[in-house]
């Protein structure tokens, strides 16, 4: 099972990806709100204990990237979220999903154009 972020390092994961490196103030400055600079870092340095984030040591910073890509979240997120909840039944998850009535047309075009590309 993959590692889940939590709604905090999510938020964090969500700067750095579109930043791609930050001192800890940039990050910061990129989430507002009432955050504290000691509780943004010490998410820095847990997310870079799991294996989310790496440093580099520059002057007197660090600078964070991302160690894992966006897309590579979302999917292991995705397959968890599909063994977990919907046991494994891809079917499922499309038809809550269609269900819902959240998605688009653009949305269903482009569902429907992946679904014709994957063939029968």
């Amino acid at each position: 099972m993959p590692r889940l972020l939590t709604p905090a390092e999510l938020e964090i994961m969500g700067a750095l990806w579109e930043m791609e490196e930050a001192a800890v103030h940039d990050v910061l400055s990129r989430l507002g709100g009432e955050r504290a600079y000691t509780t943004v870092s010490t998410l820095l340095r847990i997310l870079e204990q799991k294996g989310f984030v790496r440093s580099r040591k520059s002057g007197r910073q660090h600078l964070y990237r991302p160690a894992t890509g966006k897309g590579a979240y979302q999917k292991a997120t995705l397959r968890d979220l599909l063994a977990r909840v919907f046991g494994g039944d891809a079917g499922a998850l499309l038809r809550s999903l269609v269900s819902t009535g959240d998605l688009t047309a653009e949305d269903v075009a482009q569902l429907r154009k992946l679904l014709r590309a994957k063939g029968p």
